[in-house]
């Protein structure tokens, strides 16, 4: 069934009028389409009726979708509503009235159905929360969170310049210590510390007899000893008695617990990750406000959870074999530490994890893959986009791809300025915002996709919240890809990241919007979960569409496809690089002495150069599209090398020279050279046959 749109043009401010909703109708195939002039307010019951029908409904307004969603809600709607912004993307900007081709294409998008549902990751919370600070902070605290959630102290500073709070009942755990360490994530959090104080916080009575017993006054109302005044007299050991909270001479200072949550108070925070655990907040070093920070705490009480963003297929990791390490782009470019090495492959934790899916953006393999959306729904989101724009009379369509969050909010900000004060211009009207999870989560695939599909521009819209790494990431995957489109005749520049904090820094990055030449003819493929196919299937599409179709072009460092060079003069064909290769791009011929390489398979990991022990490859990043890019060619080869005994080949002339070379000083190989010339059968052979002669002289001797 066919999904029904319910136009509005807000009370007259976005240029919508019958003629525009008749020609929506037309490109989207619905028929003439109504148009509302306040669809949240006096015309609200015609979306009522429209809610009653059994076929999904899109409403052309994010500004009351909360009204609209209730009101679905209540009236038990069985068919999805869903929500569009034309308003600020589209109809309030300087441009709005060209933007008709772009309203269709957002309509369009957002009449696709939801993606598939992905696995998700639970998390368990019992509201057991650790602080850890100094005591002026750590207390007011504790004692304004204590009533909502279970408050543990861990002070981490000896200051008394407020101690008020620690002459009060008992009212929560306090520890004290120092070199802290915190691992793990929302309700798992492993904390341990170094308890180098003499005077235990959790067997204090607070009774104040250390306090009066010591004679230097080296005992604060924190009841920590200051071991630069401290003589240890031992008079404060003494007043203590039986309560042994005081130990000078303890051994075992190593302390450790398990917590739930944690909030760092501390000037520089514990955990320094761009991306910390779930569960974690830091106050210092320009941390969050400490009204929200309190706020959140008290509501992460509970069972929670949120998508698994990736899946990981190992067999296509290009991270390791035989303990060499090539591929580490995803351990590198991860902000939250939720990846690393498990010997030769990785192992991502999925409670770590935050979604930005930057790894599977810079993996070449397509070993790690985005799960949030899949690449096949997102590429469905761009085709739709790009040829509903066409269809409705747009030409040179660009994609801004933004994040869900501030990304969104921004380009909010700027269509409400651009219709309020305009002093800006607002989004161009051939410029579709596309909305991710994340930034990082969109990368060469997917935008060559696009120029496939027509865009003549993609720009990436990064507001600031970006990891560093990010950034760097995305900005090597555009040189790459617009080093493609360039070396093929696509004139003009194609990729930009746009860096823009504030509506009038994006309005005017904007009129720098990326414009390039796209082919002329549209492709028709759906990318596949394979990153690599659906690379294939774009650089195919705009190898035959290109202005000019050069079968090979040299590509930056660390791109994901080229061939590699092997010094003849140094390598031994020992074949240790073809076990080494995850791709199958390096492989041997049975029988023979020979190194074939298939260099639409390569994706340039390196493992193939840190594993040859003679140092005789090299990488060559290019992109080569001819039919012997796709088949094997003979890298090197030479005569086999003949058992002399058996006369089988087994191995090479120059690897048994070098082998012979190397070992014929050694004492435990000068005696039995010809042993090295053996295959591996008679070499057995021969070492039991001379081991045997002593044995059978033995029973032949005369008694």
């Amino acid at each position: 069934m066919p999904t029904q749109f319910k136009l509005c043009n807000c009370n007259h401010s976005a240029p919508i009028d019958a003629a525009d909703a008749e020609k929506l109708g037309t490109v989207l195939g619905t028929g003439p389409l109504p148009v509302a002039t306040q669809l949240c307010r006096r015309e609200l019951g015609s979306y009522e009726d429209a809610i009653g029908a059994a076929q999904a409904t899109v409403v052309c307004c994010t500004q009351e979708s909360s009204v609209f969603s209730a009101l679905a809600q209540q009236r038990e709607a069985v068919a999805p509503v869903r929500f569009v912004n034309i308003r600020e993307a589209a109809g309030w900007t300087v441009e709005g009235k060209e933007s008709l081709p772009k309203m269709a294409a957002l309509l369009a998008e957002a009449a696709l159905p939801e993606a598939d549902p992905v696995p998700t990751v639970t998390y368990v919370s019992h509201g057991k929360l650790l602080i850890v600070g100094a005591a002026e902070q750590a207390l007011r605290w504790a004692n304004s969170l204590r009533e909502h959630l279970e408050v543990s102290v861990l002070l981490t500073g000896s200051s008394a310049a407020d101690a008020s709070l620690m002459l009060e009942d008992r009212l929560f755990p306090v520890f004290s210590g120092s070199g802290v360490q915190i691992s793990g994530w929302l309700g798992a959090f492993h904390v341990e510390w170094q308890q180098d104080n003499p005077i235990d916080l959790e067997r204090c009575v607070r009774c104040n007899a250390c306090v009066e017993a010591c004679p230097e006054h080296a005992i604060n109302l924190l009841y920590q000893v200051d071991r630069d005044t401290c003589r240890e007299h031992g008079d404060c050991v003494k007043a203590c008695g039986a309560i042994g909270a005081i130990d000078f001479a303890r051994s075992e200072t190593g302390r450790s617990a398990e917590f739930d949550l944690i909030l760092d108070l501390s000037p520089e925070p514990l955990i320094a990750l761009h991306q910390p655990p779930q569960g974690y907040f830091a106050t210092g070093n320009a941390g969050g406000d400490p009204v929200d920070i309190a706020l959140r705490l008290t509501q992460m009480v509970g069972d929670f959870e949120k998508p698994k963003f990736f899946a990981y297929k190992e067999k296509l990791c290009a991270h390791g074999r035989n303990r060499k390490t090539g591929c580490n782009a995803c351990i590198e470019v991860c902000s939250a530490q939720a990846i690393e090495s498990n010997g030769d492959h990785i192992a991502v934790n999925p409670n770590l994890c935050v979604g930005c899916g930057a790894c599977t953006t810079v993996c070449p393999s397509g070993a790690l893959r985005y799960a949030y959306a899949t690449a096949p729904y997102t590429g469905r989101r761009l085709k739709t986009l790009l040829t509903t724009y066409a269809e409705a009379g747009g030409e040179q369509g660009a994609l801004l791809f933004h994040a869900q969050g501030q990304g969104a909010a921004l380009i909010r900000q700027l269509g409400r300025l651009a219709k309020a004060t305009q002093a800006v211009r607002g989004l161009p009207a051939r410029v579709m915002p596309v909305e991710v999870q994340h930034i990082a989560s969109v990368g060469i695939d997917l935008w060559l996709t696009a120029i496939a599909y027509g865009a003549s521009g993609i720009a990436v819209l990064a507001t600031g919240e970006e990891a560093p790494q990010y950034i760097a990431a995305l900005q090597k995957q555009m040189a790459v890809a617009q080093a493609i489109l360039s070396g093929w005749g696509y004139a003009g520049t194609h990729l930009r990241l746009i860096e823009a904090s504030s509506p009038a820094e994006l309005d005017a990055a904007l009129r720098a919007m990326p414009l390039g030449l796209a082919p002329q003819q549209r492709a028709t493929f759906l990318p596949s979960a394979d990153k690599r196919n659906t690379l294939d299937f774009a650089l195919e599409h705009l190898y035959r569409h290109a202005p000019q179709q050069r079968d090979e072009l040299p590509l930056p460092p660390g791109a994901p496809y080229g061939a590699v060079q092997v010094n003849t003069d140094a390598c031994t064909l020992c074949m240790a690089c073809t076990g080494a290769c995850p791709a199958s791009a390096l492989i041997d011929t049975p029988d023979l002495p020979r190194l074939r390489f298939i260099e639409k398979n390569c994706v340039q990991c390196g493992l193939c150069v840190q594993t040859c022990p003679e140092q005789a490859i090299t990488l060559m990043p290019r992109l080569a599209m001819t039919e012997a890019a796709k088949k094997p060619v003979t890298l090197n080869e030479t005569e086999p090398f003949v058992c002399i005994r058996c006369h089988k080949p087994f191995g090479t002339l120059k690897m048994v020279e070098n082998m012979l070379a190397r070992l014929m000083e050694h004492g435990a190989f000068a005696g039995n050279l010809d042993r090295l010339k053996m295959c591996g059968d008679c070499r057995v052979i021969d070492m039991m046959e001379k081991k045997s002669v002593p044995a059978v002289t033995a029973l032949r001797r005369p008694r």
